[in-house]
């Protein structure tokens, strides 16, 4: 067993004892970091891997919550059934997003601009659907349960916990599975330099577009724990530049690139974010937009001291590859 092994099974045993010694207050943080990491790392394949900033991925974490979420307040549909559509649904918007870009040579700035674009579309359309609710929102129905119900996604702080992990661990180990198969290479070489990528036979726009659908799934199925996690949705809320911005942190802060890297900022952000508020909350300082300045500030400690985030210096320092 490598050493990377061995850290990773002692980190996963340390998150699946979490729940026997940790109160619902942590529980619920760290919920929320596993579930910005799962969203980080859905990012981290389109603009990371493959070079593709998207700066409006709350467009697909919105499509997803919305769909699984309307289809189980309207017509009691399992949230696994949910999640199938949602991702059907996010992977063929992203699909058809990525198709107009590249083919008319979108890309870069531009294609960062069109991202928001299409998030912010989005956002003024659903406000305008009364069936999910428009801006009043869509609630799904609160049912406080002593035991876990995985089957609709209704049960204590623990069980969401697990299931944010286990959704987390599944996305770790795709994108380890993606990121050294034929199909990482190529969204490295497209990374560095699209234009050497063609001319040595690479099918770019396919394999763009093949990075798009996967973010896009990875996206929708962080949309439908959020739906049933939160139990509230708002376009003006889940379709936000901010949601979008939050996202991304994550994989900025720990290493964009990396496979560790948007777990690692997920939780920095988290525990910097949550405990700083908790914190001033104590002495009686409650200022609107706090948790956003701290982010800020560490994003600017970030990039200052560590340009290429804080899982490369830490993999180096525990002894293993920053990629692994």
């Amino acid at each position: 067993m490598t050493r990377t092994q061995q850290l990773s099974a002692a980190a996963l045993a340390s998150a699946l004892a979490l729940p026997l010694f940790a109160g619902n207050y942590v529980l619920s943080v760290a919920t929320l970091s596993l579930f910005l990491g799962l969203a980080g790392q859905a990012w981290n394949v389109m603009s990371g891997f493959a070079g593709l900033l998207s700066l409006g991925h709350a467009l697909f974490l919105g499509v997803g919550a919305y769909a699984a979420g309307a289809l189980y307040v309207h017509y009691h549909v399992a949230p696994l059934f949910g999640a199938l559509l949602a991702i059907a649904l996010c992977v063929a918007y992203g699909v058809g997003i990525g198709a107009l870009a590249f083919r008319f040579g979108i890309s870069g700035v531009q294609f960062s601009l069109l991202t928001i674009a299409f998030a912010e579309f989005t956002r003024i359309g659903f406000d305008h659907i009364d069936w999910i609710g428009g801006p009043a929102g869509l609630f799904l129905k609160v049912q406080q349960r002593e035991h876990s119900d995985p089957w609709n996604l209704r049960g204590p702080p623990a069980m969401y916990y697990y299931v944010a992990l286990l959704l987390c661990v599944a996305a770790l180990l795709l994108c380890r599975q993606l990121l050294h198969s034929r199909a990482g290479f190529y969204f490295q070489a497209i990374r560095e330099n699209e234009a050497a990528a063609r001319a040595l036979g690479v099918p770019v726009l396919r394999w763009k577009l093949y990075a798009v659908a996967v973010s896009a799934a990875i996206t929708a199925v962080a949309g439908v724990f959020f739906a049933f996690y939160d139990n509230s949705l708002f376009p003006e809320q889940v379709f936000s530049i901010g949601r979008s911005i939050e996202i991304l942190l994550g994989p900025v802060i720990g290493g964009v690139g990396t496979l560790f890297g948007p777990l690692i900022g997920a939780a920095v952000l988290t525990l910097v974010g949550d405990s700083s508020t908790e914190l001033l909350h104590r002495f009686g300082v409650d200022v609107p937009g706090m948790k956003q300045v701290l982010y800020g500030c560490v994003l600017l400690l970030v990039v200052w001291f560590l340009p290429n985030g804080v899982w490369p210096p830490l993999a180096r320092l525990l002894g293993v590859h920053r990629e692994s």
